[in-house]
């Protein structure tokens, strides 16, 4: 029989010759993004390998600031757990049977940075204590069935760790068959424990650093602020009654205030609680931490402009007091620097630019020669050395490596004689150059900290300042400098080991002396007030007297203290002065404040008008003219139609709009366009129910087939 089917066949493929497009990585879409692709994938690689050092050193940093809380933590935890192991063998020896362990840990505001606490946290508690920590969020226990699901399923995973028969079932009983209560849970640990020390040795076990036989349950509840009450005082109440069987300890994690907990909690259910306080390190602290770390420090050649940095700052303090979104801030900075910039392939260590200058092409060579400071520093030349610095590049290479180890050295004594100088102001009443070395080292960066009144009010300070606060606030800078002897900070160091001394050669019969003189002027200034006199005479004693201490000579404490104010004086003067002085700072500095405030600081209003109002910003298939095209996407032309409208629209008009703009291209007469199909039906109608979504529109009483316009003007 004849059949219309295809013929039955064997189709063979040949392989396409054409090879596979990989994946772009990391450094290609950086290459690709730079203007300049010359270098570009050293910059890459510069800038990865500089982000990777500072990052390790932040978690560094933070493991160092949070051990002593996580130490105080464990030792609760142990404490608790040795009590358990008591109750186990005389119940009686515990005065409150029914009491929970708790530790109350007060985190602070800070809510972004808590996620990296806990987490870390969970790896000590693995580590040290016990493989069953359960961490619990509000938003995935609505109520306490949920509670007791996600407890359940996060226990059952860490049961896979313990050295269990691979042929027993109960262990890895799926959590969707047991009933999600306390005594299963209950019986599960009893179950767990007895397989555990039925073990035998013989059997290859996991490491498990100082877990006991029977460890504890660890649950933490990460927000307590926002758990339900009746949730959290169920869950205490249900496991008061287990703790005979369970282990059970709390950790709340607080943002506010301890007295959270009495809100939350009724007199009855608290009082099942034995709860301890432990309370983290301030945000502030970690951030001071965190710029005295990575900041001022030569450790890493990338500086931030004060500008930029005074800008992060900000947003830390009246935003989130997040030091992981300072931590963020300061990554995209030094991605920005080495994208934007084509000589940051020159901000690398010192024992690198020797290396990098040498392969400099004749077009960075001319990127160097239109920077700045680089011109503000020919102009101060002779005219010979100037054209040589213009015209020949194996001289300007030359100089390029001297800038550039001069930058270094500028850092180098920048940041001991900045340290000094915060040591004597920060003990100053009203801190007139700030508490905090951060403020200290955004003013110094902006501008020249001595052309400040503030600077001047604070050394009219200093030079009142007690003998004990000097000598203490020498010794502080003495210590500061002593890393950076036998370099140019050498004869500092020799001077302030001078003025020490000279303070001690005080203490001895020199200040006893100026004792005895000050009191003979007293004695006299009393006989002399003593004698009979008129108003007239005594008038005139009195502005001798003070006359004679205006040009009375100072003692020898006052001029040695004088003395020191001006060496400090002279200090700042020598080598505070403002980056934009050096030649080359471009290269390590990042400046572009505008940028950083736009990706940190954003402005949802706007952005939102300009992706509704003219797509072809974000969307470049579309021809950026202002018009309405049938093109553009359904929100953004329901969105113009609904910027001619007044307070309230009429649906079936705006449905019409929107018809005759979606359906322009179309070919048809005018009476096809009036007929509106389900497609454009259903597109109109989505479109408006985003706009409701984002509070343009909303539904009104007033007419049926209206809606309320939420918005006014542009954006």
């Amino acid at each position: 029989m004849t059949t219309s089917s295809v013929s039955k066949g064997c189709f063979v493929f040949k392989p396409s010759t054409k090879k596979k497009k990989h994946s772009l990585t990391a450094a290609d879409y950086f290459v690709e993004s730079l203007k300049s692709c010359e270098d570009g994938r050293m910059r890459f690689e510069s800038c990865q390998l500089l982000w990777q050092q500072m990052k390790s050193q932040t978690e560094q940093l933070q493991e160092e600031l949070n051990k002593k809380l996580f130490d105080n933590l464990l030792c609760f935890l142990k404490k608790s757990h040795s009590d358990f192991q008591d109750q186990k063998n005389d119940w009686n020896c515990r005065v409150r049977s029914s009491e929970i362990p708790t530790a109350a840990l007060l985190l602070g505001v800070n809510v972004t940075d808590h996620e990296q606490t806990f987490n870390s946290l969970s790896d000590v508690l693995h580590e040290h204590v016990t493989p069953y920590v359960v961490l619990l969020r509000a938003k995935e226990c609505p109520g306490i069935k949920a509670l007791l699901q996600k407890l359940f399923s996060q226990l059952m995973g860490c049961g896979a760790d313990l050295d269990l028969d691979e042929e027993d079932d109960y262990a890895t009983v799926s959590q969707r068959k047991m009933n999600c209560t306390l005594a299963s849970l209950s019986a599960w640990y009893q179950k767990i424990t007895k397989l555990k020390k039925s073990n035998s040795p013989k059997k290859k076990r996991p490491p498990s650093l100082g877990h006991s036989q029977a460890p504890p349950i660890v649950v933490v509840f990460k927000d307590l602020e926002s758990f339900t009450s009746s949730v959290l005082q169920e869950f205490i109440v249900i496991s008061s009654g287990y703790c005979k069987e369970l282990p059970l300890v709390l950790v709340f994690g607080i943002a506010t205030s301890p007295m959270i907990i009495h809100r939350l909690l009724s007199h009855s259910v608290s009082s099942l609680l034995c709860i301890e306080l432990f309370q983290s390190l301030s945000c502030t602290e970690h951030l001071a931490t965190v710029v005295d770390k990575l900041l001022l420090c030569n450790q890493f050649p990338f500086k931030l402009s004060g500008r930029v940095l005074q800008v992060l700052i900000t947003i830390f303090l009246y935003h989130d007091f997040s030091v992981q979104n300072f931590i963020k801030g300061l990554q995209l900075s030094v991605i920005e620097h080495f994208n934007s910039q084509p000589l940051s392939v020159l901000c690398c260590d010192v024992q690198e630019i020797k290396q990098r200058v040498k392969t400099l092409s004749h077009s960075q060579c001319e990127n160097i020669r239109h920077l700045a400071s680089f011109m503000s520093f020919v102009e101060s030349q002779t005219p010979e050395a100037q054209v040589k610095l213009l015209t020949d590049d194996s001289y300007l290479k030359g100089m390029i490596k001297k800038f550039l180890k001069d930058l270094h050295m500028y850092h180098e004594n920048f940041i001991p004689v900045l340290r000094c100088l915060h040591s004597f102001t920060c003990i100053l009443p009203k801190y007139p150059l700030g508490k905090q070395i951060r403020e200290l080292y955004c003013a110094c960066l902006e501008k020249n900290i001595w052309d400040t009144e503030d600077y001047k009010s604070a050394l009219s300070l200093l030079r009142m300042l007690a003998k004990d606060e000097l000598v203490s606030t020498l010794h502080k800078c003495l210590e500061v400098m002593k890393p950076y002897s036998g370099g140019q900070l050498d004869s500092a160091l020799q001077r302030l080991e001078e003025f020490l001394a000279q303070f001690q050669h005080l203490e001895g019969g020199v200040a006893g002396d100026n004792l005895q003189n000050v009191e003979d002027e007293e004695n006299s200034t009393q006989k002399g007030l003593q004698k009979k006199t008129d108003l007239y005479q005594l008038q005139k004693t009195l502005l001798e007297m003070k006359e004679t201490r205006r040009t009375k000579k100072p003692s020898k404490f006052e001029s040695l203290r004088l003395e020191v104010v001006d060496f400090l004086d002279g200090l700042v003067r020598d080598h505070l002065t403002r980056p934009e002085e050096q030649p080359l700072y471009e290269v390590v500095y990042f400046s572009a404040a505008s940028i950083l405030r736009k990706h940190l600081n954003a402005v949802p209003r706007i952005a939102l008008h300009t992706a509704l109002h003219n797509p072809a910003t974000y969307l470049k298939s579309l021809e950026n003219d202002g018009a309405l095209s049938s093109a553009a996407p359904d929100i953004c032309i329901a969105y113009k139609l609904h910027l001619e409208c007044g307070r309230l629209i009429n649906l079936y008009d705006w449905l019409e709009a929107f018809a005759t703009v979606v359906n322009a291209d179309d070919d048809g007469d005018s009476d096809s366009l009036k007929q509106v199909d389900e497609m454009t039906h259903a597109r109109f109608i989505r479109a408006v129910s985003e706009l409701e979504l984002l509070g343009f529109v909303k539904p009104t009483k007033q007419k049926t087939d209206h809606v309320a316009r939420l918005t006014w003007g542009g954006c």
